[in-house]
């Protein structure tokens, strides 16, 4: 079958070094796939199989492109990137990888939280320009703190998990009780967790309901100092209301692996292709992001919370299993 692989990154050699994926013929691209995109009339012809992460944007005009594709496996557990309804329309199914981040993103979200609430971030910047003030430094205990968790899925009961060995009052909100942590848990409304949390940690995906959830409104109900750590997606949180909130000290600090419209951000050599098909809403966004990364109490990093080996071994294997039960007629994963 023909594959192309977008997104490709040095972490994923490794599996393909040590690997072999028989019956596919395989396509590697470092860049993302958009409506941009530069291909070989062979490659819309002949290609089958499309492999993306979130930083492609797989929209109709891109898929009606290809003449003979039948399966798109995206290598996250979120889907917005992809147009469901036009694959739908023409049949093509959409499969994804589910829970490959339970221990990755849920320790890097732990390692997030010790590093705001230590004050790691401006300690590091200060002692490379070498101006050192031991008093901006002083934090807090984890057993001193409440944390809020929004979202108990696989990512979320794992976060939960650790925090209760840290001895931390944890509130949690979601739609469903996770029977694994009610023992320790205390689910609350979504009010109550911002009003008493001094951490609120997101691991939610992004559907349209969900946008902008935390807003203005949201940072006047939270408690004044509040920590805020964001692992899902950046479309989550108006980042112009984070901006003013941590101008405000209202918000201590925050630790943003996501960003809302993050490929204008975090993908510079492809920075050209992505803004030509940006919305004004996107390029705001991205000014404001700026100003985010700016401040030194607000920690971002590249969307790597899950890319662990271990992480970026399973969703190479479980994305390719996907692929192969979907030819065989036994699709796992499917989304539509």
């Amino acid at each position: 079958m023909k594959m192309l692989f977008f997104d490709y990154r040095e972490s994923e050699k490794k599996y393909f070094e040590t690997h072999v994926c028989t019956g596919f013929d395989i396509t590697f691209f470092k860049h993302n796939l958009n409506e941009n995109t530069e291909l070989t009339e062979e490659e819309l012809n002949e290609t089958e199989v499309l492999s993306v992460f979130v930083s492609s944007q797989v929209t109709d005009k891109v898929i009606n492109k290809f003449k003979n594709l039948r399966i798109i496996a995206t290598r996250s557990t979120g889907y917005n990137h992809i147009n469901i309804d036009a694959c739908q329309d023409r049949n093509i199914a959409v499969v994804n990888v589910d829970g490959y981040g339970k221990y990755s993103v849920s320790q890097y979200t732990i390692c997030a939280m010790i590093a705001l609430i230590r004050n790691m971030a401006p300690a590091m910047k200060d002692f490379q320009i070498e101006k050192i003030m031991f008093d901006k430094y002083t934090g807090y205990d984890l057993t001193e703190m409440t944390l809020g968790v929004i979202g108990t899925g696989s990512i979320g009961a794992a976060v939960c998990k650790i925090a209760n060995m840290f001895n931390m009052h944890i509130f949690a909100y979601d739609c469903k009780k996770n029977l694994e942590i009610v023992n320790f848990v205390e689910y609350v409304s979504l009010e109550e967790l911002y009003k008493h949390s001094n951490i609120i940690t997101l691991h939610i995906p992004l559907i349209p309901d969900v946008y902008h959830m935390i807003s203005d409104k949201e940072f006047e109900i939270m408690m004044d100092g509040v920590y805020l750590i964001n692992t899902s997606r950046g479309e989550l949180i108006d980042n112009t209301a984070l901006y003013k909130a941590i101008r405000s000290k209202k918000v201590a600090g925050a630790a943003l692996d996501v960003l809302e419209c993050e490929n204008l951000n975090m993908y510079p050599d492809d920075f050209l292709t992505n803004i030509k098909d940006a919305t004004c809403d996107c390029l705001n966004s991205a000014i404001v992001n700026q100003k985010l990364i700016a401040e030194p109490n607000v920690l971002v990093t590249p969307h790597i919370a899950y890319n662990t080996f271990h992480a970026v071994n399973t969703i190479l294997e479980t994305t390719f299993n996907n692929i192969k039960n979907c030819v065989s007629g036994k699709c796992t994963n499917r989304i539509v």
